[in-house]
């Protein structure tokens, strides 16, 4: 059975062989073509929307743009609806989604993810005159303006809040500035957003959850080359001011942990 023997150790060195030659690959292959594809909404403010010239834009479009930058190759945006945006990497339309993406257990099982670049907490939002909520446990007996079936609703809830349903942040903050509300929980980037185009109004964070959802640039999975490129590119525009710059335009502070 030495022929079987041959046949097997020859199958595998070139199973070897074929696997070493697309290690890489894809990196090769972007910087090639001297572009980076990258998959996003383009209806997700302040992340990446189109401004009023029509123009793509956002904290996830620059944070791209640099990203690419670094790589030393342009980028492409290619937009999706949300739902089919990720699965668009399986169809091999873009190399890379760059959109607020949460890094999930059930998405890292199919994908890879870079480092997180993004973090969100849930926040305790009141007006800001209010002294009578300090915590979420404070909620007990409050009116709390909700997206009924969010997350968010269902941590007021269980906090003992009496829910008033809404649409979502916005008109979360409106039923809270007009007193037909005491508080709403909501993502600490929407506030934090909201407070950048009006920083005057009269609501405060009361309370925010200790840990943090994060996001991460996500792509096909076996290509730890492109990751590490990514992961590499993040850390440069953390570490040159880069990434300062474009969250403290968007946010008004660093977003990263």
């Amino acid at each position: 059975m030495k022929w079987l023997k041959s046949l097997l150790v020859a199958g595998t060195l070139q199973f070897l062989a074929v696997t070493a030659g697309h290690a890489g690959a894809n990196l090769d292959q972007i910087k090639q073509a001297g572009v980076i594809k990258v998959g996003t909404e383009g209806t997700y403010a302040p992340f990446t929307y189109h401004d009023e010239s029509g123009a793509l834009v956002g904290f996830d479009v620059e944070i791209a743009k640099a990203i690419a930058e670094k790589l030393g190759v342009k980028v492409k945006f290619l937009e999706g609806k949300w739902d089919g945006l990720i699965a668009g990497l399986d169809a091999n339309r873009y190399d890379a989604v760059i959109n607020e993406v949460g890094i999930t257990d059930a998405r890292k099982a199919k994908y890879d993810f870079s480092d997180p670049y993004i973090a969100s907490k849930a926040v305790l939002i009141v007006r800001g005159d209010n002294s009578d909520i300090k915590t979420f446990a404070d909620l007990k007996g409050k009116k709390a303006a909700q997206s009924l079936t969010s997350n968010f609703g269902k941590l007021a809830e269980n906090n003992g809040a009496e829910l008033v349903g809404t649409d979502g942040f916005d008109q979360s903050i409106q039923l809270l500035l007009t007193g037909r509300a005491d508080a709403t929980i909501n993502d600490s980037l929407s506030f934090l957003d909201f407070k950048k185009h009006k920083p005057d109004a009269n609501v405060k964070i009361a309370a925010q959850e200790e840990n943090a959802d994060y996001s991460g640039v996500i792509v096909r999975k076996g290509d730890p080359e492109l990751v590490a490129a990514i992961n590499k590119a993040l850390a440069d525009i953390k570490a040159d001011g880069t990434y300062k710059k474009i969250a403290d335009k968007y946010f008004g502070q660093d977003v990263s942990q």
